[in-house]
């Protein structure tokens, strides 16, 4: 059976395809990026939060639709008047090491998880305090109510204190290794039995695990292949059960092969171009030492009308992707209706936005770009550096793979760059605490906001976003401060991603809007 975006349900988009378990079997994967890490703290990205949920658990998880469910909490409860959220915890659930969990183990996590070196710090800006009020029993209290805490920390997965202890990793490092980037310990229904960073990383069933398995997989071996041809004539082969993503141009053979189903769907995930907003000068090409062009709002207006996002959309995507005119897309709770068009291709228009700015003669610049990251990437880099050329705006373009792209960006090393965001609560209040707002590490705020853009009002409106029960007066402020982002043109929304899996016909699977790809929902027949 083959499924396609435009035939299924709102349902079954999500929850794909189920099966009961059979019998049991190895099953093969393969993606274009290794998770960088095996820290669930160290690096707030989907290949490292997607596959780590395999392995560690939170306090709540989501499910095949996306709601939030109990996972190492029972049930969860406000706290008088908007003061926090108690977290019953589960009892007897035990690590893979053997170690029992318990309420001092959140607490630990909560420390780590928001410590300053923890790439995962800001989903904590709102928190207070954490109080163990006994073995099974959590306080977590923020500065003001905070309605969608609890699906804020769905990817917040609970270390061991004591596994953390004895083996130095009391606290994460974003970029340098200690023992949790290659070794890990959660609670989890697959653990952690080889990890070769970018050749191959293998998992096994938890047999004490304290859910009901809904897999047969007795081993998961998954496999980086950079190179899409060979992800598909893996796949082709059977060398292979699953791979993600398959290439948008192969999307169409692989639909009429024999043994294999293309599992395809929108994911959550805005691609945008970023600016250095902050920067004093450029720092690459011909103009490096320069004035920071990217700063004058008339020349980041002027890139977003230089860029045909339907020609990238027809040609590189194929027709598999929508176009996004802010931080999330329509599906996200929050996303802004009366602003859904993104700024009209116009190439006179931008130019006479560079004249009017200092810049009729244009200027050279530096563009990074990961190629291992997203959905034809470095593709879609290589037709924005020649849609900015039609300008007079010539950019030199470095394309790298993404282990060390994010070292790159956190250093300032960069004059435009690539990203993609799906916020993990599914709001447009998450982009807003990420990228949006001014960075501030003692705040916990803007901690992907590489490019430091910065707004008195935006930083003003989001903890009153953050803490707003009321629908209609929350979303009049999500309104406001896209109307900013767009009229700041903080960032250039370009297009919504798309998802398309690929898997022998005997796979048993689940695609979610989220790319993040659940073992315990995999079954081999």
């Amino acid at each position: 059976m083959r499924y396609s975006m435009k035939s299924l349900s709102a349902a079954s988009l999500i929850a794909l395809c189920t099966a009961a378990p059979v019998q049991a079997e190895t099953f093969k994967w393969a993606g274009t990026t290794d998770p960088q890490t095996m820290d669930p703290h160290a690096v707030n990205s989907a290949p490292v939060l997607g596959f780590l949920n395999n392995v560690y658990e939170g306090l709540v998880r989501r499910g095949k639709d996306m709601a939030v469910e109990p996972a190492l909490a029972t049930s969860w409860e406000p706290i008088g008047d908007g003061e926090g959220w108690r977290f019953t915890l589960r009892e007897g659930v035990t690590f893979h090491g053997g170690q029992a969990f318990t309420a001092e183990d959140v607490l630990f996590s909560y420390q780590r998880a928001s410590s300053e070196t923890a790439d995962t710090a800001s989903w904590f800006a709102p928190v207070s305090q954490v109080k163990v009020v006994d073995d099974f029993t959590v306080d977590i209290m923020t500065t003001a109510p905070n309605p969608i805490f609890p699906d804020s920390i769905a990817n917040w997965m609970i270390m061991d204190s004591g596994w953390a202890a004895e083996n130095d990793v009391v606290a994460p490092t974003k970029e340098g290794e200690n023992f949790a980037t290659l070794n890990a310990n959660g609670t989890g229904a697959f653990q952690l039995v080889e990890r070769q960073p970018g050749l191959k990383t293998v998992l096994e069933p938890n047999a004490t695990w304290w859910g009901e398995a809904e897999h047969n997989i007795t081993r998961a071996e998954f496999t980086p292949i950079q190179n899409s041809a060979t992800a598909v004539a893996a796949l082709l082969a059977g060398d292979v059960d699953m791979i993600n993503p398959v290439p948008i141009q192969d999307a169409a053979r692989l639909q009429g092969a024999d043994g294999v189903d293309v599992i395809q769907g929108i994911e959550a995930r805005v691609i945008m171009l970023g600016f250095p907003h902050a920067a004093d000068s450029l720092k690459y090409a011909a103009d490096a030492g320069a004035p920071n062009p990217f700063q004058d709002v008339r020349v980041r207006k002027a890139v977003a009308h230089a860029i045909n996002v339907p020609a990238i959309l027809q040609t590189i995507m194929r027709g598999n992707a929508e176009p996004a005119s802010q931080l999330v897309s329509p599906a996200m709770r929050g996303y802004t209706s009366a602003l859904a068009d993104r700024p009209a291709f116009d190439v006179e228009g931008a130019k006479a936005l560079l004249a009017e700015a200092g810049y009729a003669d244009g200027f050279s610049f530096g563009l990074k770009c990961p190629n291992d990251r997203y959905l034809n990437d470095e593709a879609v880099c290589q037709a924005v550096v020649s849609m900015l050329a039609q300008i007079g705006i010539s950019a030199e373009l470095e394309a790298m793979p993404v282990r060390g792209y994010w070292a790159e960006l956190r250093e300032d090393n960069f004059d435009m760059y690539l990203l993609g965001w799906s916020p993990g609560t599914f709001d447009a209040e998450h982009p807003v605490r990420f990228l949006a707002h001014t960075p501030d590490t003692e705040k916990k705020l803007g901690s992907w906001n590489f490019g430091d853009f910065s707004n008195a009002r935006v930083d003003e409106l989001l903890p009153m976003i953050q803490s707003e029960i009321d629908d209609t007066k929350r979303q009049a402020m999500l309104d406001e401060v896209a109307q900013i982002l767009q009229d700041e043109q903080a960032y250039v929304p370009l297009y919504v991603q798309p998802l398309v899996w690929g898997a022998r016909d005997n796979i048993s699977l689940t695609q979610r809007p989220d790319n993040f790809f659940i073992l315990r929902w995999v079954t081999v027949g």
